[in-house]
């Protein structure tokens, strides 16, 4: 990361060699080449006009369903603060989100609203750009069922909405364009009872603190499950709860989670995901595919690394 670009004025809050790991769920990584913290759309916006195209660009939100390598972030990481963190309600089932808002406030503000339907999002320890980016998903619903546009603003500064059908969703996947950064999302529901809405989203959460490590520096869930099958119950029937790799374990509350026990890299947590991949292709013959994205540069990495995988929670 050396030699770094011209750098364009900002309004908000641009720093470069930023570290990362502070605000990832795994608490490993490098830093960032520059962090930008953009007080508006529009100094976003100015900043991406005026930044050099060869410059990477990549948004980060509340550090779940992540892996930061141990080399850290090349070109510019986003990172959407306050001003994009609001939910507002459009008319009787329908939210206006910002990109940076939490999915616990966007199934809040639709419980009190009275809109059923994105009770989910209360699972999704993420924002809601990131779970716009990945499809995210839980408890049998996903953002695909709920979405009907994104606001989004693209590597060279333009703002668009795209509507649902523009993002080509699969499962746990989205084609936004590389660069991209969801600035906001329209979410429709339906109409409801907020007691049972209420009632539904802390059956949720207390789903996930009796099945999923929380309090632990985890990244949540670690793959894809396959069709017709649970990732769990393969990397449980190949034998790997609880294997350790370096500070990286696999969880043996959830197998299906990794866990950073104080002192691991994001190398040894990596490591420890394709050793897991490994075990359950020789035991059942499926190869599990990365849930978390895995983004960054090696340690000791004289080329860059981009992003991996592009489903995240948390973009991030």
């Amino acid at each position: 990361m050396n030699d770094r670009p011209m750098m364009p004025k900002v309004r908000g809050r641009l720093t470069p060699n930023a570290p990362l790991a502070p605000l990832i769920w795994f608490k490993s990584g490098g830093p960032a080449e520059y962090l930008f913290e953009p007080v508006d759309v529009e100094d976003l916006q100015d900043f991406l006009r005026a930044l050099d195209p060869s410059v990477p660009v990549w948004p980060l939100g509340l550090g779940s369903n992540l892996i930061i390598r141990d080399g850290g972030m090349p070109g510019v990481t986003v990172r959407l603060g306050k001003a994009f963190a609001k939910v507002e309600q459009l008319d009787a089932v329908t939210l206006r989100c910002g990109g940076g808002a939490s999915g616990i406030l966007a199934s809040s503000t639709a419980r009190d609203a009275g809109i059923a339907g994105t009770e989910f999002l209360r699972g999704i320890p993420g924002t809601v750009g990131g779970a716009v980016r990945m499809n995210a998903g839980a408890y049998g619903r996903e953002m695909k069922d709920v979405l009907l546009s994104a606001d989004v603003v693209l590597r060279d500064g333009t703002r668009v909405e795209l509507p649902l059908a523009a993002l080509g969703y699969s499962y746990r996947h989205s084609e936004l364009p590389e660069g991209a950064i969801v600035v906001g999302a329209t979410l429709r529901g339906v109409a409801g009872d907020p007691l049972v809405i209420g009632a539904e989203m802390e059956r949720i959460a207390a789903e996930r603190e009796a099945s999923q490590p929380l309090r632990s520096k985890t990244g949540g869930s670690t793959f894809k499950n396959p069709p017709g099958e649970k990732a769990w119950a393969l990397v449980d029937q190949a034998g790997c709860r609880g294997l350790q790799l370096g500070g990286a374990q696999v969880s043996e509350k959830h197998t299906n989670f990794l866990l950073n026990l104080g002192d691991a890299t994001s190398a040894d947590i990596e490591a420890l995901g394709e050793e897991v991949r490994r075990r359950v292709k020789d035991k059942s013959g499926v190869e599990l595919q990365w849930e978390i994205q895995r983004v960054g540069d090696f340690a000791g990495s004289t080329t860059q690394t981009t992003t991996t995988s592009k489903g995240t929670k948390d973009h991030d």
